[in-house]
């Protein structure tokens, strides 16, 4: 067997992601290849080269890969694809954007979001908001499979040895082109890695008290901050900023959230973090069952006295 791992970077770094999705594919067996596609790529080819159980990097480094649109990148996948049994992304959202494009041209069904390797062919994948985990058996001649990092301890970043190939394919399919992008620069953990979540809902009441509370606690602990979708509906944070099942899906060592009532979609992207604690007024809101530790109180008074006793 051979898997291609399609490799997430910002034509800069190589993406934590990649090393979880690496770490599925070591599970499923066979030889490794991660594919970096962009533009002056040099940098994270070499860094793909270093990540332990990598067999081979195939770099890509032509300007329509520059920003990753997702029409030019599948169809580079979809001419590399017959020499793989497998082709994995993460479950990001590049990942869930390239992936579904690459198994339409080939013609094959994909298993989205897989949280566990059975064999080869057979995965685990959370179905129903997390409520219940379904077992998917593929039997195409290609196997496609997003990836939900959080579900696979990442491989070493480094003690690999894999050869470097260039290749030089370069399809423009001429149906999309980058306009801009705005990306919100922090000095914080990014959301996903984070090791540490503080996350805020509807319950702190604005976005300008959401900072005033939960910025100094975030600080206190390094952690990432976070929030459900009804704190970003409201306009409190952006929407980069969701955890749930129609944001980021996370699992950190520690996970705190402050006014959030625990809604199904919510509790689906953070309820596989390793210690949960929950603050709230109400003491019958659902994400007080998930939680590890969970206090009944006003956040607005809860939470300062929290970052007195750090």
């Amino acid at each position: 067997m051979s898997i291609l791992v399609i490799a997430e970077h910002d034509n800069q770094t190589l993406n934590s992601a990649t090393l979880h999705v690496v770490a599925a594919a070591q599970q499923i067996g066979g030889e490794v290849t991660v594919l970096v596609a962009g533009q002056n790529v040099h940098a994270v080819a070499e860094q793909a080269q270093h990540v332990a159980g990598v067999g081979r990097v195939l770099a890509a480094d032509q300007a329509v890969y520059a920003h990753h649109l997702a029409e030019n990148l599948s169809a580079l996948v979809v001419d590399l694809a017959n020499g793989y049994t497998h082709i994995l992304a993460p479950s990001t959202t590049t990942g869930k954007n390239v992936l579904p494009r690459v198994a339409a041209l080939l013609d094959v069904s994909m298993v989205t979001d897989i949280i566990a390797v059975n064999a080869a062919n057979t995965f685990k994948r959370a179905i129903y908001a997390g409520n219940a985990i379904a077992t998917v058996q593929s039997e195409e001649r290609i196997i496609l499979a997003t990836v939900r990092t959080t579900a696979f301890d990442a491989v070493a970043a480094e003690g690999g040895s894999a050869q470097i190939e260039t290749i030089d394919l370069a399809k423009d399919a001429g149906v999309s082109q980058f306009v801009t992008e705005e990306i919100i620069k922090t000095d914080r953990p990014e959301l996903s890695a984070a090791r540490v979540v503080v996350s805020g809902g509807r319950g702190v009441g604005s976005g300008e008290n959401y900072h005033q509370v939960l910025d100094p606690l975030a600080d206190k602990l390094g952690a990432a901050l976070g929030a459900s979708r009804a704190a970003v509906d409201a306009g409190f944070v952006p929407n980069d900023m969701q955890v749930g099942q129609t944001g980021k899906i996370v699992a950190p060592d520690l996970y705190i959230a402050a006014g959030i009532s625990g809604a199904i979609q919510h509790l689906a992207g953070m309820k596989d973090s390793k210690v949960i604690v929950a603050i709230n007024k109400d003491e019958e809101a659902p994400i007080n069952a998930v939680a590890d530790y969970w206090l009944v109180g006003d956040l607005n008074d809860v939470v300062p006295e929290l970052v007195s006793k750090i």
